[in-house]
């Protein structure tokens, strides 16, 4: 398991460095402005001067406080719909074909709509990235619902448990795996909800930074924020994964070793 480990830290360094490696070859033997593509040299030095002003640790607190807001709504109201629509088939009629056409729906279309209803505060971020976030908890905690042991259901209804009782103590605790699932995506585009929002609407946040280095055509600087996003990304996904490790130990998911065949 170590040795798998090893391996992998080590490809994954080895491919970081092929990128970086092609993307500097790339602009010296194409002479590329570095209005268009910095080097990567630049791109480094612009991250590590950002990470050293205060202004930028401002507007990433910004953006973290939007993205997690956001996801903690999507994920409330997620489960409680998916749990509803799971459970309930009067309930999935009526509101699938609602959802449906909702999730087919450009959702970076909405955003304007968004924002000249809900105006250009931090509120209006908030709500986008939790609609960015919405389907995909509510579609994992459905299909958890769904996926419950029949022989669960079968022991609840011997012992008499009325349905709140099985729902709190069987479906969702044995949904949990499906409803993590939904989380781990819905995180990712809580984020991209939320810096989308910063680029069209935003006074501060990580995206409205990005916009003001490319107005000023700081490119450099610019993908020095686009790392910041991307590392802001990952931590925030690696939390979701830390939290199935966490409540859901037993899965397979969160077993670290694999069985041997």
């Amino acid at each position: 398991m170590r040795y798998e480990r090893t391996l992998s830290v080590l490809l994954g360094v080895a491919i970081v460095a092929v990128v970086v490696g092609g993307w500097k070859l790339y602009v010296e033997a194409a002479d590329i402005s570095p209005f268009v593509l910095p080097p990567p040299e630049d791109v480094g030095r612009a991250t590590w001067d950002l990470l050293g002003e205060g202004r930028m640790w401002g507007h990433l607190r910004v953006t973290l406080w939007e993205i997690v807001a956001g996801f903690g709504l999507a994920t409330a109201f997620g489960v409680v719909t998916g749990a509803a629509i799971g459970e309930v088939r009067v309930v999935e009629r009526a509101l699938s074909p609602l959802l449906i056409a909702l999730q087919v729906l450009p959702k970076v279309a909405v955003v304007p709509l968004l924002i000249l209803w809900l105006g250009f505060g931090p509120g209006a971020k908030i709500v986008i990235a939790a609609v960015f976030a919405f389907f995909p908890v509510t579609a994992g905690t459905r299909a958890g619902i769904r996926s419950v042991e029949p022989n669960h259901r079968d022991l609840a209804r011997t012992l008499r448990a009325s349905r709140r009782q099985r729902l709190l103590h069987i479906d969702l605790p044995s949904a949990l795996p499906s409803i993590l699932t939904g989380m781990e995506v819905g995180i990712v585009l809580a984020t991209v909800g939320a810096i989308v929002a910063e680029y069209l609407a935003g006074s501060e946040g990580l995206g409205w930074l990005a916009t003001s280095y490319l107005n000023q055509l700081q490119v450099d600087r610019l993908f020095g924020v686009i790392v910041v996003m991307s590392a802001l990304g990952l931590v925030l996904y690696g939390a979701v994964v830390g939290l199935r490790r966490l409540l859901v130990p037993w899965h397979q998911s969160s077993l670290t070793e694999r069985p041997s065949a």
